[in-house]
């Protein structure tokens, strides 16, 4: 693994978690180790530390930097905003900053872990099962795959001239063992055993196997399964057994990454999301290429006595649909909101599979491991329509498990991860014009109501294009009782049309045409100007939220 620089430390934990002041050696200088401060012990000489000022205000930081300097570490993590900056600078430290509620024992774990797992060409550990899948097999005289409780292939030997069958070629080659009831039921005797196993062969042609259960604190972690083809050595099953006991510890090692991971991939997803994060690094690190749309996912729900949780769920479901159809996937939620980024089409995101298989080495007689099949193509690719089919069978799937309604919006697909702010802002807009008849939309579908709503706010802000004849117009119905304000919105929505302006308001032509000369005589509008028309149409249908198909009703007296 490359070392950790502070520049990969910021991609990772950067903005709101950790905030850099200062870098006066650049950001290609080495992070090794976070050191927590006690003013009562020497300071240990650790080039490349991070020293955590424990016990020590910002601003009183200053001595704190010439020590760190002496001590060849690359930099200090003070606590608030006002850290010695000129000082860092003088003593070429570099300085950074926490939150000032920041808890150190926190600051210290989230340091330590970004720096030492950062991901790397083993992918979340899994290069180091299959050094372990190699030495059992080597041990035990027979080819050997490590599995999780999903009887997915994590990794597997490829120790030459060992026997092997039909099942684990198949196996490997999906990096999952074929489903079959007789294979259900070896797995039922396997997990209910407390050690090592021997198990016949399922059919004419394959071999036998010597399987044993990965455990950890009585948590089924995954199995190890050998080939036994009658000439495993004598003391297998006791070397299958250790196997498991450091199966389980880089089960469990491989995991802590994974979720770290996640959570780095979720804090820089926000970041791309707001437009704080370099747009080329969070495409890398979270395996985004080309055109991409925003999804936003929202539980509709005006109060709920869990709402945390449900949202969390949701994401759940979300992450699960998403990586089911895509791989690997980018979810995170937002202030209740639960985002993700979908490839648009032609782009060909790496997936979680695709992550393994590349990673691993090709096993014995199956040089098609690691390639996508051509099967697998079409499954990759998107189009437009595949989009919106997801978030619908997202939207059914979540509230029927949830027992939640939901509503999706997708935001416009743009070229890249740059502009991904502007599909998200997309999206949100589309959630603001959803509803229990539209739970699912397009930005394109629903363009026409979005850009009225946009303009709402654009002419509410400036006083200049919120004024004008329709607040006399509200103001005079308001006074006299009238229904100028209906009748010139049911007339503007009708195409100017006094038949159609008529049947919008339940009244006789006559009655509609009426009202609009009382209108153009007591409020002063000009309804010959087209300019004058289309800004009273704008105001009204924006600003005071009126429509024709809101003006049908019980009409006023005029």
């Amino acid at each position: 693994m490359d070392a950790c620089t502070l520049g990969d430390l910021l991609d990772v934990i950067g903005g709101p978690s950790v905030r850099l002041h200062t870098a006066p050696a650049g950001l290609t200088a080495p992070v090794t180790e976070a050191v927590l401060y006690d003013a009562h012990a020497p300071l240990p000489q650790a080039p490349g530390a991070l020293l955590l000022a424990v016990g020590v205000r910002a601003a009183a930081a200053g001595p704190l930097v010439r020590v760190v300097a002496e001590a060849g570490m690359t930099g200090l993590v003070v606590r608030g905003p006002d850290g010695p900056v000129g000082e860092a600078e003088a003593h070429g430290v570099a300085l950074l900053s926490v939150d000032e509620d920041a808890a150190w024992h926190h600051v210290h774990l989230l340091l330590s872990s970004a720096i030492g797992a950062r991901p790397g060409p083993s992918a979340g550990g899994l290069g180091d099962l299959f050094a372990l899948a190699d030495a059992v097999a080597a041990a035990t005289g027979g080819a050997t795959a490590v599995e999780d409780p999903r009887q997915r292939i994590l990794a597997y030997s490829t120790v030459p001239g060992q026997p092997v069958d039909e099942d684990r070629r198949q196996g490997i080659l999906g990096l999952q063992v074929p489903v079959s009831p007789a294979n259900s039921e070896q797995y039922r005797a396997l997990f209910a055993a407390a050690g090592p196993v021997r198990l016949p062969a399922l059919r004419e042609g394959d071999l036998p196997r010597l399987a044993v259960a990965v455990r950890a604190g009585g948590e089924t972690l995954g199995s190890v399964w050998v080939v036994d083809d009658g000439t495993l050595a004598p003391d297998a099953e006791e070397t299958l057994a250790q196997g498991a006991s450091t199966a389980a510890l880089l089960l469990l090692r491989a995991r802590a990454a994974q979720e770290l991971a996640r959570h780095q991939n979720s804090d820089l997803l926000r970041r791309l999301l707001d437009g704080t994060a370099d747009a080329s690094t969070a495409a890398q690190r979270l395996g985004l290429d080309g055109g991409l749309r925003v999804a936003a996912f929202v539980l509709d729900a005006a109060s709920l006595p869990d709402a945390e949780q449900t949202a969390l769920r949701l994401l759940d479901v979300v992450r699960l649909q998403c990586e089911a159809r895509y791989g690997r996937h980018a979810c995170v939620l937002v202030d209740g909101v639960v985002y993700a980024v979908l490839p648009a089409p032609g782009a060909q995101p790496q997936g979680r599979a695709g992550v393994e298989r590349s990673s691993a080495r090709r096993p014995e007689g199956l040089s098609t491991v690691g390639r996508s099949t051509p099967a697998e193509a079409p499954r990759r690719r998107t189009d437009e329509h595949s989009h919106k089919r997801l978030a619908q069978d997202i939207v059914a799937r979540a509230g029927q498990a949830l027992r939640v309604p939901v509503r999706a919006a997708l935001g416009e697909v743009v070229a890249g991860p740059a502009q991904t702010v502007r599909s998200r802002e997309d999206a949100e807009l589309v959630l603001r014009v959803l509803g229990p008849d539209l739970p699912v939309a397009t930005v394109d579908e629903v363009r026409p109501r979005v850009t009225l709503l946009r303009l709402a706010e654009v002419l509410g802000e400036r006083r200049e294009l919120s004024a004008g004849p329709w607040r006399r117009v509200l103001a005079y119905d308001e006074t006299h009782g009238t229904d100028y304000a209906r009748t010139l919105v049911s007339w503007f929505d009708a195409g100017c049309d006094m038949a159609g302006a008529a049947k919008l308001l339940a009244v006789h032509p006559n009655t509609c045409r009426y009202r609009l000369k009382q209108a153009q005589q007591h409020v002063g509008i000009d309804l010959d100007d087209p300019d004058e028309r289309l800004v009273l149409w704008l105001q009204l249908r924006t600003l005071a939220g009126l429509s024709g198909a809101i003006a049908a009703g019980v009409p006023r007296t005029p």
